[in-house]
């Protein structure tokens, strides 16, 4: 009986040798926001190509506010029905996806 439990014993305590201990790692992510400084401009001095891409591809959306930044880029604050969004586009008319 004593053999037996020595053998368990000896088998229980080597079980436990194989334990091993994971290092534990941190990693630290860093993003970094970048936001562009637009002016808000009066809606009359919104460029007619605008006006008329905005007519073209949302026909039903009413222009709220208009705002340009340093590359000649205007931010569109625009309402669709119940809806209110964002759109960007450059002085030619072109839409910019941002």
């Amino acid at each position: 009986m004593k053999k037996l439990i020595l053998s368990a014993a000896i088998v229980l305590g080597s079980l436990s040798t194989y334990a091993a201990i994971l290092p534990i790692t941190i990693e630290v992510v860093k993003t970094a926001t970048i936001q562009e400084e637009y002016t808000e401009v009066k809606l009359e001095e919104v460029p007619v190509a605008i006006t008329n891409a905005l007519k073209v591809a949302y026909p039903n959306a009413v222009l709220d506010k208009a705002y340009i930044n340093a590359k000649k880029e205007y931010k569109l604050d625009v309402t669709v029905g119940d809806k209110i969004g964002n759109l960007f586009a450059d002085e030619s008319g072109k839409w910019i996806q941002k």
